[in-house]
């Protein structure tokens, strides 16, 4: 099984970003933790970035047929985009969404999630495990069947 790993708007800055709210370690360790932990759920996987909103559409709607869950994390995108909701929808490639940091308990504006709608679940507020726990949760979707 495969595993197609999406991150949003500057999360290529991990490090420089914020590291108060998303810490100190680079986007290049953010990679190298999803990789392992693809790993170790027996899954291969690509992790890809991108700070354009239609690039995430695009690389949603390539990912069908080819891959068999996503992990994302839309970042700013999140709580504006009608455009990734609607590419997940018509994938219907089971999703899950992610954030490092604990999105209900920041500004009232990133509560609203519509790639979430589109996910079966998420995890806020966990750093980088956020996304050890994703990839263990498709694994338990995709062998329920």
């Amino acid at each position: 099984m495969k595993v197609l790993i999406i991150n949003g708007p500057n999360l290529n800055l991990l490090g420089l970003r914020e590291p108060t709210i998303y810490g100190t370690k680079n986007y290049a360790a953010l990679v190298a933790f999803c990789e392992n932990a693809c790993r170790e759920a027996g899954f291969g996987c690509e992790v890809f970035q991108s700070n354009h909103e239609g690039v995430i559409v695009d690389k949603i709607q390539a990912a069908y047929g080819v891959f068999d869950g996503i992990v994302i994390n839309p970042a700013a995108y999140t709580h504006t985009s009608v455009a990734i909701l609607d590419a997940l929808k018509a994938v219907a490639i089971p999703a899950v969404e992610v954030h490092l940091s604990d999105v209900d308990a920041r500004e009232p504006f990133r509560h609203v999630s519509y790639a979430g709608l589109a996910c079966f679940t998420r995890f806020t507020g966990l750093g980088f495990e956020g996304y050890r726990q994703a990839v263990f949760a498709l694994k338990e979707r995709l062998n329920a069947g």
